[in-house]
């Protein structure tokens, strides 16, 4: 696959001219790259914008990431989701201190031997901090090159991915930071996803095999998803005087290590949750409500259904918390923190 050596010449100086203000663009330190592109991976811009900066702000240095406790990492954290990248993001930390003495390293090989870190965070990492003219190919420049080039193969599938790579490696500018921001920026903003391409306002629209071809609203094609798989929860929202229990997950597993709601498989009846409680050591007293809600994850979807009961004492085996204390310091995952923000009783 070739791709047109005109895209640095229009992309660089539209970029220029229409960047977005981001807080990461600021300067190309490592960390500060590093952070932001781990924490953009599967979440939208206007939502790591304000955990970027209190990220930053708490953990201002690698020293300090690597230092840190890992209940306040999992409190910054709270809510991005992913949490492989958190823990990923400590364990290269350390790495760095104890491989490269606490400097990020500058050598491709060395950053994509890090936890955490694949092709396309290496690739934006070494070229917006350190110029090497090396890709970074996301969903979002897969989209840009599959409509510049009017290709309706899978950009899912990792042949293509590859190709694109190794095509954009051979028009690679000077200035390599910029040019993978602006494929960035494009892809993000002009020819974004899920909607109609902007091709008006589009840079490329000259040399475009897919607005020439009109086939722009047909592109990219993606392979046919795998449908989620449905598992059902009960969960229980216990109040003993001021004080709600916690237990903490398993440290293996989805959402390893975080806190949670006490919570059972299935969904049950009010008086098989009762009969559950029991039978887990709690002393119901009074059942307030129940609330339906529903959790998306990659590969499957929880049906969870939430009761809010108070109970007459502490049970042992589980954590109590007063809701300051579970709304600042504790790192409750969406899929339970929607039972907080649901209302308590």
């Amino acid at each position: 696959m070739e791709i047109t050596d005109r895209l640095p010449a229009v992309l660089l100086p539209w970029y220029r001219e229409n960047r977005r203000d981001l807080p990461w663009r600021k300067d190309r330190d490592p960390y500060h790259v590093w952070i932001s592109e781990i924490m953009l991976q599967q979440t939208r811009v206007e939502a790591v914008r304000e955990y970027y900066l209190r990220f930053l702000e708490a953990l201002p240095t690698l020293d300090a990431l690597a230092d840190c406790d890992d209940a306040l990492l999992q409190k910054l954290w709270e809510g991005l989701g992913y949490y492989s990248r958190m823990r990923n993001l400590k364990k290269a930390a350390m790495e760095i201190r104890d491989r490269f003495g606490g400097v990020f390293p500058s050598d491709p090989r060395d950053i994509l031997s890090l936890p955490g870190i694949g092709e396309y965070t290496c690739g934006a990492i070494s070229s917006i901090s350190f110029g090497n003219p090396i890709p970074a190919v996301d969903g979002n420049v897969l989209r840009v090159i599959a409509r510049i080039q009017n290709d309706s193969t899978p950009i899912d599938t990792p042949a293509f991915k590859k190709d694109i790579t190794s095509a954009l490696a051979k028009i690679y500018p000077e200035d390599a930071g910029l040019f993978t921001q602006a494929l960035m920026e494009l892809g993000a903003t002009v020819c974004g996803p899920n909607r109609k391409p902007d091709c008006e306002r589009c840079p490329c629209r000259d040399f475009c095999g897919a607005f020439a071809a009109g086939t722009q609203k047909d592109l990219p094609v993606k392979l046919p998803k795998k449908e989620k798989k449905e598992e059902a929860w009960t969960v229980f929202i216990l109040r003993c005087a001021d004080r709600y229990a916690l237990v903490k997950r398993p440290d293996r597993g989805l959402l390893a290590g975080l806190w949670q709601f006490p919570a059972v498989s299935g969904t049950l009846e009010p008086q098989q949750a009762l009969k559950s409680l029991l039978a887990m050591g709690f002393s119901p007293a009074d059942m307030h409500r129940q609330t339906e809600k529903n959790h998306i994850f990659t590969h499957k979807i929880w049906i969870m259904r939430g009761y809010y009961l108070t109970v007459q004492e502490e049970a042992a085996g589980y954590s109590w918390f007063s809701m300051d204390q579970i709304r600042q310091e504790v790192a409750l995952p969406t899929a339970f923190r929607q039972f907080l923000d649901d209302g308590m009783f």
